[in-house]
């Protein structure tokens, strides 16, 4: 019942996202059918639901099959970097932070994201060496 009720959510959040060719929809999954589609929505719902080592398969998949565009990507390393911030792992957030901001200069989280206490610093920190 709660994995229904997190898939309409999500779902039902989705029909507000709206992406550029620079922006990612931050905050919820894609809604498009490609397998790295379906592997990042399954990675982000993992996340949302607490099941990290699901997530992080699952986004990894996104990575490793090389059919993910820009936005699918930076999203992954979003996640990723989420996780391995809340796991205490600072290096390795700092590193996907810096992966995704490779890809997109421009990428940014959201207001609540980057209010968060554990990874909103680092990604401030990361992100300040971008704009220099």
């Amino acid at each position: 019942m709660y994995k229904t009720l997190t898939l309409l959510f999500v779902l039902m959040a989705l029909q507000g996202c709206q992406t550029s060719s620079s922006d990612v929809c931050v905050g919820t999954s894609h809604t498009g059918s490609s397998p790295a589609d379906k592997k990042l929505n399954y990675g982000v719902l993992s996340y949302e639901e607490g099941n990290y080592q699901a997530s992080i398969t699952a986004l990894q998949g996104v990575l490793d099959t090389g059919l993910s565009g820009k936005p699918e990507r930076v999203m992954a390393y979003k996640y990723l970097a989420f996780i391995q911030c809340i796991s205490g792992r600072e290096a390795q957030c700092r590193d996907y932070f810096s992966k995704a901001l490779e890809i997109d200069p421009n990428f940014k989280l959201t207001t609540a994201e980057a209010g968060h206490p554990i990874w909103g610093p680092v990604f401030r920190s990361v992100k300040s060496k971008f704009q220099k």
